[in-house]
């Protein structure tokens, strides 16, 4: 079987490896198939089996792709105007994006939609790559999907039928939403924050099936894997030229997964992609402030002292993966109890271990796996894999018998898409309900709010993080924002218009030479300086963030340093 079948089976799983591992250097030295990212981050292609012999455990859990999902809600230039992005099109600065990469990582695009053409009619998009199409020839360096250049879509668009000559199409319409609402023409109807922005897309292929069954995802559910998205991100990151030709990357998608604050290793991945010069990274804090999907629990001090958790789990939930963390020096036990009334006694976990309990009048199965120390962010993490839940309301008791002990814990449910929307939990926390990768420190983070009434976006999600790190960085309009495919909302778009805003930064800053060597971390501090602050608040704050965002307001507060 050829690397290229096997990234495409549903046979072989990926796993995400760094050369520090032994067991990957053992897997390079038996030839075994893998993709680099970066010079810290590859992906190999393993057979499930092979997965599925550590899963119990906890072992792979920092090498096992998160699954992530869609940050938008539902389906007029006030957005912009909010934002302070129509302003800083207009003189004297005229500024549009023009010069600047804008890459969207997401459900592909209509690409021959009039608002990603120029004046002359021709595509703006300069690269296209569909992992979900094998009839092409795949990106240099990469090993499935088909990449289209500026060229192909061109002659595609002077074709009668632009889909019969490249047969790429954005059925769902969020990856379409989100560059319209970014990277827009001008037109008489619709503009996007950078109209005169260069386009790169990479249309995601969904996760495959062994993995989205690991995490008990529904299978009508839109999801993709962490290591798609990487090698997307990957393929957008070259089209970038320091000091030259500077690439925004947008994403507009989510996970619960993880401790809410060091991030996966997909944060990690962009945290130092956003050190590099002439690159910004601009991520959404997603929806889940309003889900109830968050839970940050306190035990009392004495030895039989306990937090308890109730989950209410609705009709027809098949099942669902939540992740219980620790801090140190904390050592955590629990109990449970289902609806019907039975109840499984305080159990202790091993430093690493896994245990399966059944029921005698519920057909419900849950495997608890434990990690003492998770290598990645150090933490205690227990994780509760409901299958086939019985509805009502599930109790589980938290103990907490480390020595000197903070005697807090967090868990967390599954993103909304992932859940029905009965299941949630009864006392939940809206705070440190950001989703992953937005913890990415050097990003710009975006949380979202209404700009009809200026009111923070009930749904959107809300910091800070777990260790106590400021995110969000900036909030930005996320409600009722016009799309080439009608309204949006949601987390998404907010992510969306800053990436524009961004990139209008980017172009007077690299692209005309006035700060050329300008990267994410200085653009996000330039934004926060320039913010709108109400002075009802205090800033910065977990739902806000330093203000909202006011490109306009950035641009002010720089003549006014420079006068």
């Amino acid at each position: 079987m050829t690397c290229q079948e096997k990234i495409l089976s549903e046979e072989y799983g990926e796993l995400i490896f760094d050369f520090t591992s032994d067991y990957a250097k053992r897997l390079q030295e038996e030839k075994v198939c893998f993709t680099p990212v970066d010079d810290r981050y590859n992906i190999f292609y393993v057979r499930q089996q092979e997965i599925e012999r550590y899963q119990g455990s906890l072992y792979l859990y920092q090498y096992l792709p998160k699954v992530y999902g869609l940050m938008a809600e539902e389906f007029d230039p006030i957005s912009l105007e909010s934002a302070g992005i129509l302003a800083a099109q207009r003189p004297p600065l005229s500024l549009t994006g023009e010069g600047v990469v804008l890459a969207f990582i997401d459900t592909g695009i209509r690409f021959a939609d009039s608002v990603f053409r120029d004046e002359s009619g021709q595509s703006r998009i300069i690269g296209l790559w569909d992992q979900t199409l094998q009839s092409g020839t795949p990106p240099e360096g990469l090993q499935y999907g088909s990449y289209y250049t500026k060229a192909d879509i061109d002659a595609a668009l002077r074709s009668e039928n632009p889909y019969a000559e490249i047969p790429s199409y954005d059925t769902n319409g969020h990856g379409t939403a989100m560059a319209g609402a970014a990277a827009g023409s001008f037109s008489s109807s619709f503009r996007g924050a950078a109209p005169r922005a260069d386009i790169v897309v990479v249309k995601l292929r969904e996760a495959k099936r062994p993995l989205c069954n690991f995490y008990n995802i529904p299978e009508d559910v839109p999801a993709y894997a962490e290591t798609d998205i990487m090698l997307g991100i990957k393929f957008a990151e070259s089209f970038a030229e320091t000091f030259e030709r500077p690439v925004v990357i947008c994403l507009g998608i989510g996970s619960n997964s993880g401790n809410h604050g060091l991030g996966s290793g997909l944060a990690q991945y962009l945290n130092s992609l956003a050190q590099k010069r002439s690159r910004a990274v601009v991520l959404t804090t997603g929806n889940e402030g309003n889900a109830a999907h968050h839970f940050s629990g306190y035990v009392p001090e004495g030895e039989e002292s306990y937090e308890t958790v109730e989950i209410r789990v609705g009709e027809g939930e098949q099942g669902f993966l939540m992740e219980m963390w620790g801090k140190v020096p904390d050592v955590l036990f629990a109990s449970i109890r289902t609806p019907g009334g039975e109840v499984v006694p305080r159990f202790r976990l091993t430093a690493e271990g896994s245990q399966t309990f059944s029921f005698i009048y519920e057909r419900t199965r849950i495997i608890i796996d434990s990690i003492l120390v998770e290598p990645n962010t150090g933490e205690e993490l227990i994780t509760f894999r409901f299958d086939a839940p019985t509805p009502g309301v599930w109790n589980i008791r938290v103990y907490n018998l480390g020595p000197d002990r903070s005697r807090q814990f967090h868990l967390w449910l599954p993103i909304t898409q992932f859940l029905r929307r009965e299941t949630y939990f009864l006392r939940p926390d809206p705070y440190t309900t950001l989703t992953d990768p937005s913890m990415t420190f050097r990003a710009v983070t975006v949380s979202s709010y209404n700009d009809a009434n200026n009111s923070f976006y009930e749904n959107s999600g809300r910091g800070f993080l777990s260790n106590g790190l400021i995110k969000p960085d900036v909030a930005a309009p996320g409600v009722n924002v016009s799309t080439p495919v009608g309204k949006v909302t949601g987390g998404s778009m907010a992510a969306a218009l800053t990436a524009g805003g961004v990139a209008q930064f980017m172009e007077w800053a690299v692209v005309r030479f006035n700060s050329p060597s300008a990267g994410s971390q200085e653009i996000k501090n330039y934004l926060i300086r320039g913010a709108n602050r109400n002075s009802s608040y205090t800033y910065p704050n977990r739902e806000w963030g330093y203000g909202g965002l006011d490109i306009d307001g950035t641009f002010t507060m720089l003549s006014q340093i420079q006068r």
